[in-house]
């Protein structure tokens, strides 16, 4: 019987070479894709050699509109259907919405909010017909407050919408789709964005939490069908804050404090 497949999107580091990592581990082959070809090769044959599994790489920067479609296309020339979606993907513009040209305000649209709802649809009908699946969207703990810096946060809170919709769409036909809400988390995502080091002097290191962990804590939502999953206690407080506070005070706050929690 042949090993369920899962995509992973930025796969070469962080959040999502451990997706690629725990997945291998539980059995599934993997299509894993990102900008840099090099380090998604390293990683496949590691996990062809732990856990045996086939390993698929598709160099792709979804900042192409094209990107996508290409995708899919060259999952279905395998002859594969893909059983999981991790839309993991992602970055975060340093210098807020009026300090970056439009270009790459429109690149951080296209491979955040654009390039995963494109993915979903071409993938959905697939799972639908099989009656198994499952969706994760990698959103953030920022995606829950209002405010924040540039659209980081605002495409976030598009991807927890964007998940529910499809959780309460998809009720009943064994496709399970479910928002992943981390905050600090330890990656690189911080190192290309430059504020790993005013993070390491601001933050305490227990704010912070491993990659590996949130992954393990997003699968396990998924699998219960859980719509939104925010992994580790302190990001729970942050949520349930914005829940139930005035929002003019979690406005104030995110001014404050929102560069060194909006981002995982």
């Amino acid at each position: 019987m042949a090993r369920p497949l899962a995509l992973v999107t930025g796969a070469s580091a962080g959040i999502g070479a451990a997706f690629a990592q725990t997945l291998a581990a539980r059995g599934h082959d993997l299509a894993l894709t990102a900008r840099r070809l090099d380090r998604l090769e390293a990683l496949a044959a590691e996990l062809r050699v732990r856990h045996g599994v086939e390993v698929l790489t598709l160099a792709a920067d979804l900042a192409d509109p094209a990107a996508p479609a290409r995708l899919a296309d060259a999952l279905a020339a395998e002859g594969r259907g893909v059983d999981v979606l991790i839309n993991n993907a992602g970055y975060g513009l340093p210098g807020g919405f009026g300090g970056n040209s439009w270009a790459d305000q429109a690149a951080v649209l296209q491979v955040m909010l654009t390039a995963p709802t494109e993915l979903a649809h071409r993938l959905l009908p697939g799972m639908l017909s099989r009656r198994h699946g499952r969706i994760v969207n990698v959103a953030s703990v920022a995606g829950m407050t209002p405010g924040g810096v540039g659209l980081y946060g605002p495409v976030k809170r598009y991807l927890i919408g964007m998940s529910q919709s499809l959780h309460m769409e998809c009720a009943g036909t064994g496709v399970h789709v479910s928002a992943l809400c981390p905050g600090l988390t330890w990656s690189e995502f911080h190192d290309v964005n430059g504020m790993r080091e005013p993070l390491n002097r601001a933050t305490p290191r227990w704010l912070w939490m491993q990659a590996e962990t949130v992954v393990e804590v997003g699968l396990a939502a998924v699998e219960k069908n859980q719509p939104v999953c925010v992994p580790g206690l302190v990001n729970k407080v942050i949520a349930g804050l914005a829940r139930h506070l005035p929002e003019h005070w979690i406005m104030a706050m995110t001014a404050s404090q929102g560069w060194r929690f909006g981002e995982p």
